[in-house]
């Protein structure tokens, strides 16, 4: 087999992706992932392995491939993406989001970030190795998920529940989202990693009244109730609530750009990190926010039901306060249910895997400082871990100082510069042969 360069392939191979639409609106009604899960299964075929291509429903496709270790004793390792993407409005975008655009030395278009650009990271560190004859130190897991923008029914969360033998001996798991940088100067750059993750509750919450005339006096109207529950809901000021990993991160960054850091006033901190301090704030204490109300259907009428819907996260160690917390907001005629719920994460920034990380990091950029980070939203590592796996988020990526990276999940004009991702081929490579 003729030897590739990662290098050489990864942009090619995140256009490709990009340009398949596999957009995920929730609801099952769109393209699906089987064109995506097709190209990888073809992809990872070509350098002689032998995926295999899971569907959890018409055209919610899964791809899960093994690559045998060196030693296959030791504990298997886990490296996953996801296929889907969020929906998009060409209209707003300046290159078409099904394009795969090479322009001011970026890859445009819907999942550059979110996370085709992983997926392609991982296909042509694989395909390199795997062309070179170069098998990992122990058995590493492929996995290429679909579904995970609406929470993994159809993907990970599936493929945990019906086909968890594929997943055989793997302890450890690398994802979405962490890896790429952050600049404190030009010679220094923090990568966050992540290690933790914030639970998930989407609440449907529905007041009930007394139906009646709009002209008469009532006092048992639905849309009050619910109107003043959601204000408390959306107005509460949520008390901080360090969690370790939390606590980690402030302490190296402090460190790092000489702060003083004050554990009573932890937001001071972050204050200080610039446009940072927008995804690090979010994790300094739980949050509900309303997203979504809805009730009656004539202005006259007074209706006897009135709903709302609020988006819930709540750090690890801290899901019984959140509930306690909210019902209390909620009052005493207001009920909420689960429109989806999901268990908070959080692992120690220590061990092998790690120090592979990080090292690898410091190779390829030696004014890199890895750093554990808490993410406010979600990933496929809630269902792989409840096969045990410890799980981070490392894409690696070095960014341009003034990309607003997180700005780009799930925004207009999502994009990744080409050289992060060649950058992000070196590490991973660097990184399994460490892992």
């Amino acid at each position: 087999m003729t030897a590739l360069n990662g290098e050489d392939e990864v942009v090619g191979l995140c256009r490709d992706l990009i340009r398949i639409d596999s957009t995920n609106a929730g609801d099952n009604t769109g393209p699906g992932e089987r064109a995506a899960a097709e190209y990888v299964a073809e992809k990872l075929a070509e350098v002689g392995l032998e995926p295999r291509i899971l569907e959890s429903d018409s055209r919610r496709a899964n791809v899960v491939a093994r690559i045998s270790g060196e030693d296959s004793s030791r504990d298997a390792l886990l490296l996953h993406g996801h296929l889907d993407v969020v929906p998009f409005n060409a209209d707003d975008w300046t290159h078409h989001p099904l394009s795969g655009e090479i322009a001011d030395g970026c890859v445009w278009g819907r999942g550059a970030v979110d996370m085709k650009d992983m997926d392609a990271m991982i296909l042509a560190v694989v395909r390199q190795r795997l062309s070179e004859g170069r098998r990992p130190p122990r058995d590493v897991v492929l996995a290429f998920t679909a579904d995970e923008e609406a929470g993994g029914s159809y993907g990970a969360q599936w493929l945990t529940d019906n086909h968890a033998d594929l997943f055989e001996g793997c302890t450890e798991a690398i994802g979405e989202v962490g890896g790429f940088s952050v600049s404190l100067d030009e010679a220094r750059r923090l990568y966050l990693i992540e290690t933790a993750e914030k639970g998930i509750a989407w609440m449907r919450l529905t007041a009930r009244g007394r139906a009646g005339h709009g002209s008469m006096l009532n006092h048992e109207n639905a849309v009050t109730e619910l109107a003043e529950a959601v204000g408390r809901i959306g107005r509460y000021e949520w008390p901080v609530r360090l969690t370790q990993t939390v606590k980690t991160f402030l302490a190296e960054v402090s460190e790092a750009l000489e702060l003083e850091l004050d554990a009573d006033d932890a937001e001071a901190t972050v204050a200080k990190l610039g446009p940072l301090a927008r995804m690090i704030g979010a994790t300094l204490r739980n949050t509900a926010n309303p997203t979504m109300l809805a009730g009656g259907y004539k202005a006259n009428v007074i209706p006897q039901t009135a709903t709302a819907h609020v988006d819930g996260r709540f750090l690890p160690g801290y899901e019984d306060e959140f509930f306690e917390t909210v019902d209390r907001l909620l009052g005493p005629n207001v009920t909420r249910e689960f429109v989806y719920h999901d268990i908070a994460i959080e692992t120690g920034f220590d061990g092998p895997l790690v120090r592979a990380m990080a090292d690898a990091l410091v190779a390829e950029d030696p004014g890199a400082l890895a750093v554990p980070y808490t993410l406010s939203g979600g990933t496929d590592l809630k269902a792989f871990s409840r096969l045990g796996m410890r799980g981070f988020g490392f894409a690696p990526l070095r960014l341009p100082a003034d990309l607003d990276f997180s700005g780009m999940f799930h925004g207009v004009d999502e994009r990744v510069p080409t050289d992060s991702l060649r950058f992000g081929v070196r590490v991973l490579d660097r990184f399994l042969d460490g892992c």
